[in-house]
């Protein structure tokens, strides 16, 4: 029982790496399932990897400008959908 105990606390603990990796890249508009498995594969090179990425993309002017202008159509959007449903309702 002391064994099965042990290779679940094991599998568990190298799962955090390919669910983090999957996790940050959906969230900056990637394939979480494509991460999560490069993160089986390559869990240290793929997570290495991905925050190479997302800091190429903060780090860039243009990309950072085009993230702030879409979260600010989003807004705009859920304004607009939320004064529609008042207006009808």
């Amino acid at each position: 029982m002391f064994f099965l105990d042990m290779l679940f606390m094991v599998a568990v603990s190298i799962s955090f790496i390919p669910i983090l990796t999957g996790y940050c890249a959906q969230t900056r508009g990637r394939s979480f399932w494509l991460w999560f498995a490069l993160g089986w594969l390559l869990p240290i090179a793929s997570f290495l990897l991905l925050f190479a990425l997302i800091a190429r993309d903060e780090l860039n002017p243009g990309r950072r400008l085009l993230g702030e202008a879409r979260q600010i159509l989003r807004e705009a959007e859920e304004k607009a959908r939320e004064e529609e449903m008042k207006s009808r309702g």
